[in-house]
């Protein structure tokens, strides 16, 4: 009986200790702390990054990384990973460069020029196909995560270069006697003084964490990846599940493409290089689990913060890329040990 009552205890006082554990919260809110050294840090360096106009600046290049970042998030969750986002974004970005330079139909001897909302809902669909086609290999045909994205890296990124023979497509600021004027908009103008940029992934953010915490797609989601065959077995419609978070990914990275060939109205094939690594690294930093069922939209968007404001900080005092790159690894390498240690006791059963 005694010893009844020292485990019931134990059980009980257990969660309260965990929960007040200072290590803990520090494990668990590293993206938050770590983002508040970085803005206290590059403050006392530079007078200039502590400002209105330098914060709206650098949000508008978090956006990028944000959009992408939440995508990458939903794939991960499943236990998946989407290597081919950086290159969908370079391939939507000249997809929606190529629509805008209009559309010649020889058949009919005309020259087709779709408004700008056309041009952005045909890019962003343009961006669910290749993942719904990530998903389908993925689900369906059994291809490894990483082999199916990394062949899609190569296709999307041959297909942008063989869209532009290796150029660029400039000036896609429109005319206004086409009726295809506004493409800039996004890049370059604000709402209540918030670049459209950032309100355009606080809109996604906000489905995404909608989707995931109120909807029975985000249970499915998670158990998913918690425990693939576990989830099947009870009912859950795994390929489904699969292939939506491709879809979704494949959307972002689209929405992503437009938003910076909007900031410089232009689009090339090199657009977005690297980029599926630091969507990665903004996952992982926000503290989502490599091998899935744990994360938040509210973690990666404090790691898409942390890479983007650190970056940016090494610029403008002054740092060489070179170290800039080592910095970021850094950062990466310490992020990935953070959360070894935080799920390194739990495993899938």
């Amino acid at each position: 009986m005694e010893k009844a009552s020292i485990m019931s205890q134990t059980t009980f006082q257990s969660p309260n200790w965990q929960r007040f554990n200072p290590g803990r919260i520090l494990l668990e809110g590293r993206a938050f702390f770590a983002l508040i050294a970085i803005i206290a840090v590059f403050s006392l360096l530079s007078p200039h990054y502590l400002t209105i106009s330098n914060l709206l600046t650098m949000s508008s290049h978090v956006a990028i990384f944000g959009l992408l970042s939440i995508g990458m998030l939903m794939v991960i969750l499943t236990g998946g990973i989407d290597l081919s986002v950086g290159s969908v974004l370079a391939v939507s970005g000249v997809f929606a460069g190529f629509l805008m330079q209009g559309v010649e139909i020889e058949s009919a001897g005309v020259i087709l020029y779709p408004p700008v909302w056309a041009v952005a809902v045909l890019t962003v669909g343009f961006g669910a196909f290749i993942g719904a086609v990530n998903g389908v290999l993925v689900a369906v045909f059994k291809v490894p995560a990483f082999v199916a994205t990394l062949g899609m890296l190569y296709v999307a990124r041959g297909i942008a270069l063989l869209m532009t023979n290796g150029l660029t497509f400039n000036d896609l600021s429109g005319s206004a006697a086409l009726g295809n004027t506004g493409f800039d908009w996004l890049g370059f103008n604000r709402i209540a003084g918030m670049p459209v940029g950032v309100i355009i992934l606080i809109l996604v953010s906000l489905l995404a964490a909608t989707l995931l915490s109120r909807t029975a797609f985000g249970r499915w989601l998670y158990a998913t990846g918690g425990n693939y065959r576990a989830a099947e077995l009870s009912g859950v419609p795994t390929r489904r599940v699969t292939i939506s978070v491709y879809v979704f990914s494949g959307m972002c990275a689209a929405i992503a493409g437009i938003v910076l060939s909007s900031q410089l109205t232009s689009a090339g094939p090199t657009a977005g290089f690297t980029y599926e690594l630091t969507a990665i690294a903004g996952v992982v930093i926000g503290g989502a689990a490599l091998a899935g069922g744990r994360g938040t939209v509210r973690g990666t968007l404090l790691g898409a913060f942390v890479i983007g404001f650190l970056a940016d900080g090494l610029v403008i005092i002054g740092v060489s890329e070179y170290w800039q790159q080592v910095f970021t690894g850094a950062v990466i390498v310490l992020a990935v040990l953070l959360n070894s240690l935080e799920y390194g006791g739990s495993r899938k059963t």
